[in-house]
């Protein structure tokens, strides 16, 4: 799934007050291998446009081998337990919105392809890509993905405009 949509539905999902830790959980996966990414490429050329091969995403090979490992390590549910775990004992506890980085994982398994940046979830051991998902850029996908983000928004404003209505009566 494309970085905003992640940070819409974690946004949706930890709607309370620490909404904004769930965000950055939300999109860290990618902040940690396109972002590093991103930022390296704009100090290395500038703001100039990355070059993609053929259509919108650049062709695998095109992208560093760095940025492959980092994904690897951001997407991989192995360490995000092993990070989960290493937090739980040192601090005896962990925000809630730090498993949405885990949900990130989970909903990019079924949503990218074998093509392109297959979600690693189980590394640094084999992995069983047995799952072809339909890549979150497929136009039908991405419509009903959006559609679907509209609907939990517009549902979560007219249940806090309920509540604050309710409130305001008593």
């Amino acid at each position: 799934m494309d970085i905003f949509a992640h940070a819409l539905w974690s946004g949706a999902i930890y709607n309370k007050k620490r909404v904004w830790w769930a965000v950055f959980f939300g999109i860290a996966p990618d902040l940690f291998s396109f972002g590093v990414f991103i930022v390296a490429h704009v100090l290395t050329s500038g703001f100039t446009p990355i070059a993609f091969d053929h259509g919108d995403v650049p062709r695998p090979e095109l992208v560093p081998q760095y940025v492959h490992a980092l994904y690897n390590v951001s997407h991989s549910l192995i360490v995000w337990a092993v990070l989960f775990a290493i937090g739980w004992f040192y601090f005896q506890r962990l925000p809630w919105e730090f498993t949405a980085w885990g949900l990130h994982i989970l909903i990019d398994i079924p949503t990218h392809s074998t093509a392109f940046f297959p979600t690693p979830f189980l590394w640094p051991l084999p992995q069983p890509f047995f799952v072809n998902g339909v890549s979150w850029a497929t136009p039908w996908f991405m419509l009903i993905n959006y559609g679907a983000i509209a609907v939990v928004y517009g549902a979560l404003y007219w249940q806090h405009a309920r509540k604050k209505k309710v409130s305001s009566a008593a």
